[in-house]
């Protein structure tokens, strides 16, 4: 049935080079952005949505116990799950640079395509946490008004959330938490991943399960480690709706990330998001490789290897 399916304009777009690189970026793009529609779309939601249409006890109530982030960790790995099938059959749907450079480093993922990843990863979020904010607009002007809270003044964080993250206030304005907490969220994420994928572990999922468990796995580091920095764990997932909330008037609470008012304090935090993620993705597909993978190599060589007495064949 696949093969009845023909290209939207014909034999002409479908040999605008989409076989190779500018097919793969267009899915990274597609599948980065339906990330952000959805995840940023849940945040919004819980944040703006459901107290703005009367769904919460007033105007400015969110998350109300473990329920409200249940609500978030669930959406987001929904978003991931959707987001990975979209897009998983063109590139095995990296949608991370972190994702991106942990592949190239370790898994002979090349190297000349990081950055065009890169790029398209960030773009497909810009417009994913763009397409949130045309939705969701109005919601997140009454969520703001009924809080008094002003964007422009740098005392909207709540409405900023949608967008991207930032750190506990027990952080006291430290980067070291929050980077650690970056660095050991994306490293446990492309543990899962690799875990997940790696046709060498018979425990895999079988068929088309992967995706889901991804999304799972997300909303696991959510649950556990999520309420630290915001799980960012993808520099293109914060980075890109960051530049969405500068634009339409959260300032330097966006960019560079700056902001002090009721006890939460921190200063041009956006940089943590993205080397975090980066530094851990590393992190996580080397000791993947290390305790698991290598462990896995060595068993199918040894398997492979003649029996006793065996002559080794020559052709």
């Amino acid at each position: 049935m696949a093969a009845e399916i023909k290209p939207m304009h014909g034999e002409g777009r479908s040999m605008f080079g989409l076989s190779g690189l500018w097919g793969e970026l267009s899915a990274e793009f597609f599948g980065t952005m339906c990330l952000l529609a959805f995840g940023d779309g849940v945040v919004a939601m819980a944040v703006a949505g459901l107290p703005g249409s009367g769904r919460t006890s007033s105007p400015t109530t969110i998350f109300t116990g473990v329920g409200g982030w249940l609500l978030i960790t669930f959406g987001w790995a929904y978003a991931v799950a959707l987001a990975v099938y979209v897009a998983g059959g063109v590139t095995g749907a990296h949608l991370n640079p972190a994702v991106t450079l942990g592949l190239a480093v370790r898994r002979r993922f090349p190297w000349n395509k990081v950055v065009p990843y890169w790029i398209a990863e960030l773009v497909g979020a810009f417009f994913g946490g763009l397409l949130v904010y045309m939705v969701y607009g109005p919601a997140i002007q009454a969520y703001d008004l009924a809080a008094k809270a002003v964007p422009q003044a740098g005392t909207a964080i709540a409405s900023y959330s949608i967008f991207a993250t930032f750190p506990a206030a027990y952080f006291h304005g430290s980067s070291l938490g929050p980077l650690i907490d970056q660095i050991v969220g994306t490293a446990f994420l492309l543990i899962f991943v690799l875990a997940l994928t790696d046709g060498r572990n018979s425990v895999a999922p079988q068929g088309n399960m992967g995706p889901f468990m991804v999304g799972i796995a997300v909303a696991a580091i959510g649950m556990s480690y999520g309420a630290n920095a915001g799980y960012a764990i993808n520099p293109a997932r914060d980075f890109g709706p960051r530049m969405v909330a500068w634009l339409f008037g959260w300032g330097k609470t966006a960019f560079p990330g700056t902001y002090n008012h009721a006890g939460l304090v921190f200063s041009n935090y956006f940089w943590i998001p993205i080397v975090g993620p980066l530094i851990g993705g590393v992190v996580g597909v080397l000791l993947y490789d290390w305790f698991i993978g290598d462990v896995l190599a060595a068993r199918l060589k040894k398997n492979e290897e003649p029996a006793p007495g065996r002559a080794v064949p020559t052709e």
